[in-house]
This record gives C-alpha cells, structure tokens and sequence, in this order.
C-alpha cells in the first residue's frame, strides 16, 4: 500500500482533523523511502539520454549559420583518443601532486592530533549527541515535508476529479468533508436527521457576536443583542464552544470570552477568518426572503385552488326557501282579517 494510500485511510477515520505532526510521527519511515524514490526516479530521467546512448545534436545541426563541418565517427574516436590520452597524462600529474600534498597534510594532522587528543576526547560525547538531535530533526523536518507534498497531491486530486467529497485543512489538521456544490443535496439529507448539537436562537445569536467581536465582554454581548444573555453563557460554555480569554484592563475587569476549536470544528472553519462577511449575509438573507416569500404565494394560490365553493347552489337553494318564509307570514297577515269577517 502507498504511502498517499495509507494517509487517504487515516484522514477518512479520523473524527476530528488530523495534523501534519501526528501524520509525520506515524509514517515517518514511509515518507523517507517515498523521498528516496522520488529522488532516484529524478536522477533517472535527468540521465535518461545519456543511458540509451542517443548523440547530442552536433553544432552545425544546432548553429547552421556556423558552417562547420560534421564530424565522422573515425575522427571523433581519435579525438576522443587524444583526449583520453591528454587528460589521463594530467590526471596521473594531480595525482601525484594531490598525493604529496596529502602526505603533507596528514603528517601535520598527525602531529596536531597528538597533542591535543586529550582536549578531543572529552569534547566527542557532547559533539555525538548535538549530531544526534541535529540528525533527528532534520530526518523530521524531511519526512514532514515529503507528506506535506504528498498531501497536497491527495488534495489536488480530490479537487479535480469528481467527486463530492474533498479533503479541507481545518483547525491545524486535515479533514475529510462534503464539496459545497453539494450543499443542497446534503442538506435535504441532514433535514432528515436528529441534529446532534442544537442551539436555541438566542445561544446561536450569542454565538455569532462572540465569533465576531472576540474578545468581548458579556456586557458588550447584551448591548448589541439588547437583552441580558447571562444564561446563555452558560450553556455555550458548557458545550465548549466559548472559553474565558482573560480580563479587559478596564474598570471592573470584566471577562472576555472567545471561540473555540470545538466552534471551528462544529462549524467546520479553518479558523475564524472563513466566517461570512455581512455582505454574504445580506444576500443569503436577500434570498432566503425572496424564497420564502415565493413559498407563500405558492401555499396561498394552492388553498385558493382547494377552497372553490359552489356559490350558485347556495343562491338557488335560498331562492327556493324564500317562498316558503314568506307564506307563512302572509297567512298569518291574512288571519286577523278574516276573523270579522267570520263575526259578521
């Protein structure tokens, strides 16, 4: 399994972002074979044209203006030849200089060595622990290094292809997470879903004038909310998503609070600088209105549509009892006229 392999698995089973530290600590040998191989594999095809024995392109094929005349394969075999001859004349004359100079040179490391052995030997034991840490740390410092190029590999190629998932560097580690092209599918996911960490309106707008005005103070928080939130502290204190931060150096010291990484987490941010500007929140505001809006037109044409009643029934039925009244009313008008008559 490779090494970009191995990385891919620990970030995907992670809960929480994983950091480069805790990723070079784990695959610190790994990283330093994949460096030897990608070294080795560079060396390779940088000595690739020499190791198939294709020429270089003689002069007069790359300077034609030159006019010089190509060299046959007898000629550059005794041009070679002297220059074989030449430089192993000059090699075996350094030679013999290098090695008297070496004679020289050792006789007087010899005798420098000798007195001052003593002085030598009690220095080695500090010398071979300071080249112990130096050795450690940059053998770390490499093998962090060489994930961190691996992991920008993985990062690129989750990125490109496509896919709905992506790797984001979040809090100091690296998370695996949902594309935000996939925000709407997701989110008709999650609608389904039992949240597991629910905020009142109040807490979550607490919350929000925390993470853009931290440091800040309780009382500052009640000012621009205009109601007390002194319960609501509590509880996104609670939940780890608000830590004290020190006392302002005003009157009455109050305490400043800030956000946490538990915040960064739950909302998935790198750090505080990725929250939405309010120029974000106007438009997403803009358009969650516009929604809504378009929403209640929608339910009010379908009740109007639903709710159809049949009005000339109710006219013809009123028609048909309105004799019926009135007759009654007239026998009972008529009544007392007949009775004289009856007398008489």
């Amino acid at each position: 399994m490779s090494l970009k392999s191995k990385l891919e698995a620990v970030i995907y089973a992670a809960e929480e972002p994983v950091t480069l530290a805790q990723l070079s600590a784990l695959f610190a040998d790994e990283a330093m074979e994949w460096k030897a191989e990608q070294e080795a594999a560079a060396a390779a095809q940088i000595a690739e044209p020499g190791a198939e024995g294709g020429a270089l392109p003689q002069l007069n094929e790359a300077f034609p203006y030159l006019g010089l005349e190509p060299v046959g394969e007898g000629e550059a075999a005794t041009a070679g030849a002297s220059t074989e001859g030449g430089e192993s004349s000059a090699g075996e004359d350094a030679r013999t200089t290098a090695g008297e100079d070496a004679g020289a040179t050792v006789a007087a490391v010899v005798a420098k060595g000798a007195t001052g052995e003593e002085e030598a030997g009690a220095d080695d034991e500090a010398t071979a622990e300071a080249e112990a840490k130096r050795a450690a740390k940059l053998r770390e410092r490499e093998a962090r290094d060489a994930i961190k190029q691996v992991l920008d590999e993985l990062v690129a190629e989750y990125a490109a292809d496509g896919r709905g998932i992506e790797i984001r560097e979040i809090a100091g580690g690296y998370r695996m997470g949902t594309k935000p092209q996939c925000h709407d599918a997701v989110r008709l996911f999650v609608k389904s879903l039992k949240p597991p960490l629910k905020l009142s309106l109040p807490a979550l707008e607490t919350l929000a004038v925390i993470a853009y005005k931290q440091p800040v103070t309780a009382p500052e928080v009640n000012e621009i909310r205009g109601v007390d939130s002194s319960g609501v502290f509590g509880s996104l204190l609670a939940r780890k998503l608000i830590v004290t931060a020190g006392r302002k150096p005003v009157v009455g010291r109050p305490i400043l609070y800030k956000t946490t990484r538990e915040f960064l987490l739950r909302f998935g941010l790198k750090d505080v600088t990725e929250l939405p500007s309010m120029e974000e929140f106007e438009k997403m505001a803009a358009s969650e209105l516009d929604e809504a809006m378009l929403a209640a037109g929608e339910e009010t044409a379908q009740e109007a549509a639903e709710f159809n009643p049949d009005l000339s029934a109710e006219t013809e039925e009123a028609a048909s009892e309105a004799p019926a009244e009135e007759a009654p009313a007239e026998t009972e008008g008529n009544t007392p006229q007949a009775a004289p008559s009856g007398a008489e």
